[in-house]
């Protein structure tokens, strides 16, 4: 048992490095195979010490074959614009997996005592909870579920009384360990707040729900780790659970919106008209490729600002391209990325450095919003909500006082969209028809591919 604990310490510490080193995209790579080798420590410890029961090796190495041939054939097939709905299933797992073994410990023969019995409904309940609700996300991610808020009259009354309900039969649980309909209760009653917590939340907000159900996951896994009185469990479950709580307070600074807020705001809703800013017709300048690419030879600083859209048309590399023909003009280019830019934390980063782009081009909201008083050119492709000016002046917008990009402040605004829909907040952006905008329709990759081929016949 010493040798097992120290173990279990060696593996907190590559976590804890591996966390450190995913702060960074230069080091990312290496933080995850630190925090792998930590895990693959945890378990292999886990497996080799002494327990009570018989363990079937053969039954684990299968089932680690298993995995190991459903997860790598995902890995390789999802694609980057995909890896928001990946990571939302991953969570789900790993709330529903806790949620397993706890019922497992539940449903054995024997006397179990009220602490580990806690132990068990807390468990239960965040990992079925988190189970439900990465699936909505994933769903709603996906395109299967509504993007929109969906609501409903009573909706947080509902999920207050079925709080109540889940507290009313825990406590029945614990005093009647034998009633298994009481456990059946708990589990039911978990899935649905699961579903009715995650329903109301719109796509503009997935990234903080993403961010919160990664912290709901290690919370159940750490709960499962006082139900199994494992402590490694508990270490990293406690270290995801931390982690992604910390990354949800963070995405939501990146919004200037409470958690509470984000939870039960339904932004995203269809704003009815009331004459205000968000409602009004704007009208557009629209160019060609052609006619943008004459403004971006006579600039000399240019700053891209990437959005969902660039991600959903595989656009990094040709956007790359654009940008190293410029560079060979003696142009300087660089890169403004929102704290909530995609759909997942870090999803821009991570998608710019998979087309090579230098890390040192890749500049975040502070660093980057002084530098479009300046700026020739800023290149908006697919991003809406996070360079809204409203959001500085509308108090009636739902993202009034969210930090924007201050993409307006520069000489020349090109933005590149597929339509005048509105972004996931649900309301027009007023920067479209500001003087100094022009509007380029199409595909990202497409229009970036035809702005270098008319940048070169200049």
């Amino acid at each position: 048992m010493v040798y097992t604990n120290i173990f279990y310490v060696l593996a907190s510490v590559l976590f804890i490095l591996g966390i450190k080193k995913l702060s960074h995209p230069r080091t990312a790579r290496n933080g995850n195979m630190i925090a792998f080798i930590g895990m693959m420590i945890a378990i292999v410890a886990t497996l080799l010490a002494k327990h009570e029961i018989e363990i079937d090796f053969q039954l684990i190495a299968i089932g680690i074959v298993v995995g190991i041939i459903i997860g790598a054939t995902f890995a390789i097939k999802v694609q980057m614009t995909q890896m928001p709905q990946m990571v939302a299933i991953f969570n789900g797992f790993g709330g529903g997996a806790s949620a397993l073994v706890a019922a497992a410990e539940f449903l054995k023969t024997g006397e179990i005592t009220t602490f580990t019995l806690g132990t068990i409904i807390l468990s239960i309940f965040v990992g079925t909870l988190t189970f439900t609700g990465s699936f909505i996300a994933f769903g709603k991610l996906q395109g299967f579920v509504s993007g929109q808020p969906i609501v409903f009259p009573g909706q947080q009354v509902f999920n207050a009384l079925m709080a109540l309900a889940l507290l009313i039969v825990g406590v029945y649980l614990v005093q009647i360990p034998g009633e298994i309909n009481y456990f059946y209760a708990v589990v039911i009653i978990s899935a649905i707040m699961g579903i009715t917590l995650t329903i109301p939340i719109g796509g503009a907000d997935m990234p903080v729900v993403i961010s919160l159900l990664n912290s709901y996951s290690g919370v159940a896994a750490a709960a499962t780790g006082f139900v199994l009185m494992n402590n490694g469990l508990i270490i990293s479950g406690a270290l995801v659970g931390a982690s992604g709580l910390i990354l949800t307070n963070i995405m939501c600074k990146g919004m200037n919106r409470s958690l509470a807020n984000v939870i039960f705001g339904a932004v995203g809703l269809a704003q009815e008209s009331t004459g205000d800013s968000t409602t009004k017709q704007i009208t557009v300048k629209s160019y060609s490729t052609e006619e943008a690419a004459m403004i971006f030879d006579a600039a000399e600083k240019v700053i891209v600002v990437p959005g969902y859209g660039l991600a959903v048309a595989q656009a990094q590399h040709a956007v790359r391209e654009v940008a190293e023909f410029l560079e060979g003009k003696g142009k300087q280019v660089l890169y403004a990325i929102h704290p909530v830019a995609g759909r997942m934390p870090g999803h821009m980063n991570v998608l710019l450095a998979e087309a090579n782009i230098p890390y040192e081009q890749l500049k975040d909201l502070d660093e980057i919003n002084p530098e479009f008083e300046d700026c020739d050119v800023a290149l908006v492709l697919g991003a809406n909500d996070v360079v809204n000016p409203a959001a500085r002046h509308d108090k009636s917008s739902p993202i009034y006082g969210m930090p924007i990009l201050d993409v307006d402040k520069s000489r020349t605004v090109i933005i590149n969209k597929r339509t005048m829909n509105t972004g996931f907040a649900g309301i027009q952006n007023e920067l479209f028809g500001f003087d100094n905008s022009i509007m380029v329709f199409g595909d990202a990759k497409d229009m970036l591919q035809q702005l270098l081929k008319d940048l070169k016949e200049l």
